[in-house]
């Protein structure tokens, strides 16, 4: 059997820090390639061009400085010569370059190629509602695409401390080399066949984050963040649960679930911003600027995609914490109103009953 190559598509905190799993990982298995390519979005750092700092030093000196990356982690500017031999593509570029990353790679990869998405977010679709990326991929490239969504904080995971996280994969046979290829004994791997919830999760979870950097910045405490927490799981579980009927509720206990909700709401980008907002007086974009190092702000974004999907169905009222930090982050409210929105209209939040979801309880087929 021939050896698999992988190509990790994206360079930035996240993707550096899974080139460093994945490169470890392909130096020691006989499965696969040992020669991984990640393709680099080309810039210049003092003059030098950041291929091929990362090919001499073998660190990204702008978005994972200080962790060295395997030698047989090879920087590619060039997208299409980077996946066009990969058998496993693993992408990890920010939400809304997807669409332009597959239209450069349509026609350009093997026919049998699969990909993996590290992609938290979404994108608008016709007639009113969203499109989730691995969809995006699959139909573009015609590939078969899992999710790997989870509690995964770049810096920490470069760091090599104890993390976990979840892959959403139907094909039990790809799930099993999926996680050989991202697994070591401090990232470990679960892997659920519940891929729409998996990957709704990652989404998701980032517009809580969002309201819960509003409540630090506005100094209200653990009390009422822990409630913004609570708030927003349970209407992650019934997002998933009214447009994506069929998942099992034992997913949002996976990595993927409430460990990406806390970690994201305590240590994320999309948390560190949004404090920054209620307490600088600058805007979202000139925060994303001058604190996240060239990475992008992912939750105002999806924040306002899936307003997009609540507002053409007549819902958001129903989804009161991902319609209010929606309506802050665009400012037509307040910082400062996110409580009081909370007490007027959480009601059909806290209504969910999940003894009646369409959510599975236990494990099973769920499709």
């Amino acid at each position: 059997m021939s050896q698999q190559k992988v190509c990790i598509l994206g360079s930035g905190n996240w993707g550096s820090a899974i080139a460093k799993i994945i490169g470890t990982n392909a130096a020691c298995l006989d499965s696969l390639d040992s020669c991984v390519k990640m393709w680099v979005y080309e810039e210049l750092i003092d003059g030098k061009k950041l291929t091929e700092i990362i090919n001499t030093t073998h660190e990204n000196v702008k978005y994972l400085p200080g962790k060295k990356l395997p030698e047989n982690v090879v920087a590619v500017p060039d997208v299409v010569e980077a996946a066009k031999d990969a058998d496993i593509l693993v992408f990890v570029v920010p939400h809304q370059f997807i669409p332009k990353l597959c239209s450069n790679l349509e026609g350009l990869i093997k026919p049998t190629a699969v990909g993996l998405s590290l992609i938290k977010g979404f994108d608008v679709a016709e007639g009113g509602g969203i499109d989730l990326i691995s969809k995006i991929i699959n139909r573009k490239l015609n590939i078969d695409v899992s999710v790997l969504m989870g509690a995964n904080l770049a810096n920490e995971i470069a760091d090599e401390k104890f993390s976990e996280t979840t892959i959403g994969c139907r094909d039990q046979n790809l799930g099993k080399i999926l996680k050989a290829i991202i697994q070591t004994d401090y990232f470990r791997v679960s892997v659920v066949d519940d891929v729409e919830a998996v990957e709704i999760c990652g989404a998701l979870k980032n517009i809580v984050a969002v309201g819960a950097g509003f409540v630090d910045g506005l100094k209200l405490g653990d009390n009422t963040k822990a409630a913004i927490i609570r708030i927003g799981l349970m209407e992650m579980i019934k997002f998933v649960d009214t447009f994506y009927s069929g998942a099992r509720l034992s997913t949002f206990f996976e990595s993927c679930g409430v460990a990406d909700l806390i970690t994201t709401c305590y240590g994320g980008r999309n948390r560190k911003v949004s404090e920054a907002y209620v307490t600088s007086g600058k805007t979202i974009e000139e925060l994303e600027k001058e604190l996240l190092n060239g990475q992008k702000l992912q939750g105002p974004i999806t924040a306002a995609e899936v307003n997009f999907m609540l507002k053409n169905k007549h819902m958001e009222i129903d989804f009161p914490l991902f319609t209010t930090v929606h309506q802050i982050c665009i400012g037509e409210l307040t910082p400062k109103d996110l409580i009081e929105q909370m007490k007027l209209n959480t009601n059909k939040t806290n209504k969910l009953n999940l003894e009646k979801c369409n959510l599975n309880t236990v494990q099973g087929d769920g499709k």
